[in-house]
């Protein structure tokens, strides 16, 4: 049974609370994985070109991965019966393909020196470490998109527990295979977290096919209300709700390697390279909170959007409470227990990475808000205008960074923080027109002619 089928007087906080639940758990699971990769790696020799390599890598990796992330909204809105399951797999597995190929194309010597090297300028000690840990992601992007494809075949099932047992595995997997590498390969920090990583999701993504079976049976079998899909699909069909997706994607996760690119030239790169993705680690656990509840928002809403108005009050208190929970640690003593104690920063580099902490302080609610936005844009099929607010979003990145370099006292990684900032304001006041529109129409007294 689908979402649409509920009865409209079921839909109260605690049913949205017992859907999102087992996302927010995944989400935060994943949240783990970087603080603990980072943990690791920065006890490991050479720590600050470890993990500036780590964290340059892993951004790499993610702006290739990023048209195959989306698959999991399009199969949360779009699979609802046996011939839009069938189109929707074969370009799921053509897109994850793809990806994979650029991937290989991006590790070449040639290409690679001439993009890192001579392109972004990166710090000698940093290039070779980068190169070693994108070889070992090479299973990445294919395997995120496997993944990703069947996670919202569960989610429009309703099993979004079987989503939290497929991160568990994940989670034990780069626990194990990362504290394995580092006590027995001899690899540098940077490939012993790609190792890691790569292990992880390929576990992930069998053990997430193992689960959907069920769902796949019944789609394909023809049973309930998984097969009243009104919305037949063509490639043409898909490629038309899904393209806005997979730029917005690259677009946000583009916002990653441009970062690394103006680090090279701001003041104390080594230093900012090496503390973002810790940064970024730390601000994940919160903002997935947020990220988590995009699939809420798709899944949910009615066919008419008549829960619109209790998700929406739903995601308020949310937003406030992860917000509360970040500033809770980043501007009280905690955060030195979580940058030394848990991530194990040296003093100096624990103390260069608070100011940029405290500034992204309200960031959290913004993830929530945007996840939000989206996933009502997704669920009334208007994907148009989520790719615009995210192009906003890196204009404002660019343009601070632009503006920034050489004319403030800031370092790189606070002045990077800062423009992450104004970036995600920027998108999401783009984003509020279109998403109160579509909120509007789902209200009573609408005309029936919308």
């Amino acid at each position: 049974m689908t979402a649409d089928a509920r009865p409209a007087d079921r839909l109260g906080t605690p049913f949205i609370l017992r859907f999102w639940l087992p996302l927010a758990a995944t989400w935060l699971m994943m949240a783990l994985e970087g603080p603990f990769l980072a943990a690791l790696i920065a006890r490991l020799p050479d720590p600050a070109p470890n993990l500036a390599a780590f964290g340059v890598a892993f951004a790499f990796a993610a702006l290739i991965e990023a048209p195959v992330i989306m698959l999991m909204s399009a199969s949360t809105a779009l699979a609802d019966s046996a011939h839009n399951f069938r189109r929707l797999r074969d370009f799921s597995y053509l897109l994850d393909v793809s990806m994979t190929l650029v991937m290989v194309l991006f590790v070449l010597p040639p290409v690679f020196d001439l993009l890192v090297f001579h392109v972004m300028g990166m710090p000698g000690p940093v290039v070779d470490r980068v190169h070693g840990a994108l070889l070992l992601l090479l299973p990445w992007p294919g395997a995120i998109g496997y993944r990703r494809f069947h996670q919202g075949l569960l989610i429009r099932d309703r099993l979004t527990r079987r989503v939290t047992y497929g991160t568990v595995v994940r989670l034990t997997t780069v626990t194990t295979t990362g504290l394995l590498l580092a006590r027995f390969s001899g690899l540098p920090g940077a490939s012993v977290g790609t190792a890691a990583l790569s292990a992880a999701v390929c576990a992930e993504a069998v053990f997430t096919r193992i689960m959907v079976r069920g769902s796949v049976r019944r789609l394909l079998a023809g049973e309930g209300d998984l097969t009243t899909g009104d919305f037949p699909l063509s490639f043409g069909r898909i490629a038309n709700f899904y393209y806005p997706l997979a730029l917005t994607s690259v677009i946000s996760l583009a916002a990653h390697p441009i970062v690394a690119f103006f680090m090279g030239k701001a003041r104390d790169p080594v230093a900012s390279l090496a503390v973002l993705p810790v940064i970024n680690a730390f601000t994940f656990l919160f903002r997935s909170l947020g990220l988590s509840y995009q699939e809420v928002m798709v899944a949910l809403p009615g066919r008419r959007g008549e829960h619109t108005r209790e998700l929406i009050r739903f995601a308020l208190w949310l937003g406030l409470a992860a917000t509360a929970a970040y500033v809770a640690v980043v501007m009280t003593p905690l955060v030195g227990f979580w940058f030394e104690g848990l991530s194990g920063l040296s003093p100096a580099l624990a103390a260069f990475a608070r100011p940029p902490a405290r500034v992204l302080a309200v960031l959290p609610a913004l993830a929530v808000l945007l996840s939000t936005q989206r996933g009502l844009l997704v669920h009334a099929r208007r994907t148009g205008p989520i790719t615009q607010a995210t192009l906003i979003e890196l204009g404002g990145i660019v343009a601070v960074l632009l503006v920034g370099i050489g004319r403030f006292e800031l370092s790189g990684a606070t002045l990077a923080a800062v423009a992450f900032l104004i970036g995600r304001v920027g998108g999401n006041l783009y984003l509020s027109p279109p998403f109160l529109q579509v909120w509007a129409r789902s209200r009573p007294g609408y005309p029936d002619d919308r």
